[in-house]
């Protein structure tokens, strides 16, 4: 899983990240909002932990604008202030939680795993990219005509559609649609790529699939 932490404390940011790489995840440490704002753009998260107060543009700010883009990833907020009208006015910026320094690193892990196991409670049952909408729980995908698609096809269009414009690698891709399938191979990855490029150009789709075997992928406008 990948995870972005802003946090503009140098040591704490540095223990966080040795932490957080030692129990698994993958981490992208920036320092300040606007480079928070800048990587959610790019990049998919499973989960984003944000300081509040930094330089250049505050976590709140920070967020809103991460919200503004639908970008729904699960975010904690990290502060120094513990008041409750702070605690509300961060949960109101789109926070799911919240975490007051001093904290133990055990409980933000905790956390982190909490909302990543939440987060398809959190998936609309509708989505949208170009012209193509799509029923997550019918699994079909239509514009001009629709199609239904098979289990996998569904989880990965689902998930290049929450990501849409992102930078998405093949291992991420791999880990995300087939993470409870021990006898998969990663070449899958290319393989449902093209079964869905197929079927959105048989539906007339304004959307297609960039990207190159083994490389990097991304939902992009023709």
């Amino acid at each position: 899983m990948r995870i972005l932490l802003a946090e503009d404390e140098h040591d704490l940011k540095r223990a966080l990240v040795a932490v957080l790489m030692h129990s698994g995840y993958d981490v992208d440490a920036v320092e300040n909002g606007a480079e928070a704002v800048k990587f959610a753009s790019m990049n998919a998260y499973d989960c984003m932990v944000l300081d509040i107060m930094m330089p250049v543009m505050n976590g709140m700010d920070a967020l809103s604008k991460i919200r503004e883009a639908g970008d729904r990833t699960p975010v904690i907020f990290l502060t120094a202030k513990a008041e409750v009208e702070d605690r509300i006015n961060g949960l109101d910026a789109g926070a799911d939680d919240y975490l007051t320094k001093p904290f133990a690193i055990g409980e933000l892990i905790a956390r982190i795993k909490s909302l990543t196991r939440r987060l398809e409670t959190y998936t609309p049952k509708v989505l949208e990219a170009g012209n193509v909408i799509m029923d997550i729980d019918e699994q079909e995908i239509k514009c001009e005509n629709a199609v239904r698609l098979g289990g996998k096809e569904a989880k990965l269009m689902e998930y290049f559609m929450l990501n849409k414009g992102k930078m998405l690698s093949t291992e991420n891709i791999f880990n995300h649609v087939w993470k409870d399938d021990e006898d998969a191979s990663i070449d899958l990855v290319y393989v449902y790529v093209s079964y869905l490029n197929s079927k959105l150009s048989a539906i007339g789709a304004s959307i297609v699939i960039e990207g190159e075997e083994g490389a990097n992928y991304h939902l992009v406008q023709k």
